[in-house]
């Protein structure tokens, strides 16, 4: 069975949510271990409860509490409680599809493989990939501990991830994405296209892309392509939301001056020496797919030995920002996003209570602590979904695992199915005339991380944390109504924002001069962040288009549950939900 990649996310016409499943996935295991507890909760629920009666009788019913007494307001609490996890059991289990290569291909091509065991080739030994399927089924510790790696061993990132509960939103499980391409499909070779020509253009400038005669020859092969068919240059590695094809490639949301806490930041950052790229030899790459090393780091570019700080301005820049940012804290740059907006007063939400109120401000509720907070909650379920996507789903290989399978198909080292859209490629015959190769040229030294390809943790993180900044601020005004700059001393100067994008050098700003400068929104520039942050991997060399779009959508939906799970916890404010437009353009009520 096929999906293609129109159908919907997160939705199946698998099982209902009264079926018993069979003991593989566990679910009978996990429903009657719920139903357990479920029972114990409620008899500790009213041994507790009686206990607070005797002890704050005066609260009952008092104007103070208008959710009850003591032994009320526990009970109302407990309640809310069952009501969310009784509307997640409503959401049912999808019958999970895959490509089917795993089970195509002997040699596991079509699969991820990093830090196992691989012959001179690449190809993984057998007998290691099957001790990697025999953890997945298991799902425990132990039995990952157990997987064979290569000498020295490499540690697989978090792959229990996947199978751990959470007590919001909806559970992992009751996620689904669409299948991953097959490694021989028409689509998976145009995705290959496209990451090929985007490590050739790593070092031009986003606003070189209608003069500079290597984007423009990706234009020229990419529209060709069906995935890629009506690409201009404008539109060139940009993401699928309306709002990535107007204005600059950069959001506004990344150039724009803020004040952080005490500190003032401006945007520019430390970025890599061009021209620098990895894996690109076979002795190299080779070593990069049994996860050994050492790998050494990233070169920073300096002026006499100083780094020198820039702004955002090409492939490369991008890559060496999601390269670096906090490993616990993958959503910062949401985080920063929202500061941003409070800072400079973007109106709050249409469906956010205390717009309409005059005499009380948001705080702990409908406010600047709970949209930040959250960015950090959504993050982490967002990360648990796209966990049980990667490891105990698709088991997706990496572009530089599928970069491998085209030098050794085209040095006539293996014959693998590869399409002939990215053998006969005119960007990999240009990456062999660079290198005298045809491996995929990584940003990274070590190139991928140490877990399967699809769907993509930043995307995923993204989509999440883009929509609870949604949920946030009236997205639909135009970026240019919002206050003009914010100054190291922290008054906001009055006036229209300008937007912009970085010079030539990136070392200044300079005003975007397009037809379209006030057609920007600010939730335009929140998903144009979101693709950003996406797209900046498959920069790198590290994901596919795949991995970025269902990540994003897989993290929205992840999103939505929670704000679904919270909606009820608000007593007295008139709260009927917020308004969010979805990457794919749909407004809804949350």
């Amino acid at each position: 069975m096929e999906m293609n990649a129109s159908d919907a996310p997160m939705k199946s016409a698998g099982r209902s949510p009264g079926r018993e499943s069979d003991d593989r996935d566990g679910s009978a295991t996990r429903r009657g271990f719920l139903r357990r507890m479920r029972g114990g909760a409620a008899v500790m629920l009213a041994s507790t409860a009686v206990s607070f009666e005797s002890s704050a009788e005066a609260d009952e019913g008092s104007p103070g509490n208008p959710s009850g007494g003591s032994v009320e307001r526990v009970l109302n609490s407990y309640q809310n409680r069952v009501d969310a996890a009784l509307a997640e059991t409503r959401v049912p289990i999808p019958r999970q599809i895959t490509n089917g290569d795993e089970q195509r291909y002997p040699n596991f091509i079509g699969n991820y493989s990093k830090g196992l065991p691989h012959n001179a080739i690449g190809e993984v030994v057998p007998s290691a990939y099957r001790s990697l399927l025999n953890a997945v089924r298991r799902g425990t510790a132990a039995a990952f501990e157990q997987v064979r790696s290569a000498a020295p061993p490499t540690r697989l990132v978090n792959p229990l991830a996947g199978v751990a509960f959470d007590l919001e939103g909806t559970d992992s499980h009751q996620t689904m994405i669409p299948m991953f391409p097959s490694v021989a499909s028409q689509a998976l070779a145009d995705q290959a296209v496209e990451l090929y020509w985007q490590a050739l253009c790593r070092d031009v400038n986003f606003t070189d892309y209608v003069t500079n005669a290597t984007p423009r020859a990706a234009v020229s092969e990419l529209q060709a392509l069906p995935t890629y068919a009506g690409v201009t240059a404008q539109t060139l590695f940009r993401g699928f939301t309306t709002a990535d094809a107007i204005g600059p490639y950069v959001s506004q949301l990344l150039l724009s001056r803020m004040n952080y806490g005490p500190y003032f930041m401006d945007g520019r950052m430390s970025m890599y020496v061009p021209n620098l790229d990895y894996m690109t030899d076979q002795t190299s790459w080779h070593k990069g797919q049994n996860g050994q090393g050492p790998f050494g780091t990233n070169t920073i570019d300096t002026v006499g030995g100083i780094p020198v700080p820039r702004y955002i301005r090409n492939g490369r820049d991008y890559a060496m920002f999601v390269h670096t940012d906090p490993l616990a804290g993958l959503f910062m740059t949401f985080y920063n996003a929202g500061m941003l907006l409070f800072e400079k007063g973007a109106p709050l939400n249409p469906g956010n209570p205390y717009r309409y109120y005059s005499k009380q401000a948001a705080f702990a509720t409908f406010g600047v602590p709970l949209f930040l907070g959250m960015m950090g909650e959504v993050a982490t379920r967002a990360f648990k979904a796209v966990r049980y996507a990667k490891w105990f789903v698709h088991r997706a290989l990496r572009p530089e695992a599928y970069g491998g399978l085209v030098h050794m198909t085209m040095t006539g080292q293996a014959n693998y199915p590869l399409h002939r859209d990215i053998l006969n490629s005119s960007a990999v015959q240009n990456v062999f005339s660079k290198c005298g190769t045809y491996f995929l040229p990584q940003a990274f030294p070590e190139g991928s991380p140490q877990h399967p390809s699809y769907a993509q943790g930043h995307a995923s993180m993204a989509g999440a944390c883009a929509t609870i900044l949604k949920a946030a601020v009236d997205g639909h005004i135009p970026y240019q109504s919002l206050p003009k700059t914010i100054t190291p001393a922290g008054p906001v100067d009055v006036g229209a924002t300008t937007i912009v994008t970085a010079s030539e050098d990136g070392l200044s700003l300079a005003p975007y001069t397009g037809a379209d400068a006030d057609q920007l929104t600010v939730n335009g520039e929140i998903d144009k962040l979101a693709s950003n942050i996406g797209l900046a991997r498959d920069f790198a060399g590290i994901h596919w288009r795949s991995d970025y779009e269902w990540g994003l959508r897989l993290g929205e939906a992840v999103a939505l549950s929670v704000l679904r799970d919270q909606s009820e916890n608000s007593v007295g404010e008139d709260f009927t939900g917020f308004t969010i437009t979805t990457f794919d353009g749909n407004t809804i009520a949350v």
